[in-house]
């Protein structure tokens, strides 16, 4: 069974779905997604000069998508240059997964900590002059995030699931559909990292 899929399709009332919004980011699924996303770019960035040397890299990235994202991929008879190629074009996804994974998880962090954090000024701040309003409109911007990120992990690990299925599985079906997608979400968050990047410098 694929754990991939969360239970929201099968809450069909509004209190149902949005009990299972507010569990999400508390189920071990969602820290077992966030584990993968960790782990994709540096064990695909090692599967690169492993499978040039003919080594087991199909089988060490099926290992890690069954343990972390319960997907089960039977391996072909023959997997060839394919393990390659999955290495070297999953490595863009990987990476702006990992990035956009942790900046959502950093956000919640240093807003639900806003009182520990050193530049805390409140003379200026959203809600301020005093600590507790200040406090209270970074948490709930923590709180939003803290919602939104498992869902931005849960796409992130739904294409890297399906470039599994793909490259290193036996069935082919939609895989050309599901590289250019997954190219397409690369280079999108690419571009919106950039503002991310001048603000964080300035």
């Amino acid at each position: 069974m694929d754990i991939t899929q969360p239970p929201l399709a099968r809450s069909g009332r509004p209190a149902g779905r949005i009990a299972v919004i507010l569990r999400e980011p508390f189920r071990a699924l969602t820290w077992h997604r966030f584990a993968y996303i960790v782990l994709a770019l540096p064990v695909g960035v090692l599967c690169i000069p492993l499978a040039l040397l003919g080594g087991q890299a199909g089988r060490i990235q099926r290992a890690l998508a069954q343990r972390l994202l319960g997907v089960r991929v039977e391996a072909p008879e023959r997997n060839g240059p394919l393990t390659l190629v999955h290495a070297v074009i999953s490595a863009p996804l990987n990476l702006v997964a990992a990035m956009f994974s942790g900046l959502f998880w950093f956000v919640v962090a240093i807003n639900l900590g806003y009182p520990l954090r050193p530049d805390n000024d409140t003379s200026d701040s959203w809600g301020g002059p005093t600590m507790a309003g200040a406090w209270a409109v970074h948490a709930a911007g923590g709180l939003g995030f803290l919602l939104v990120a498992p869902w931005v992990i849960k796409g992130f690990t739904t294409l890297q699931g399906r470039l599994v299925r793909g490259f290193l599985g036996a069935d082919r079906r939609g895989l050309l559909k599901t590289t250019s997608l997954a190219l397409t979400v690369a280079a999108l968050c690419c571009l919106l990292s950039i503002p991310l990047i001048h603000q964080a410098q300035g």
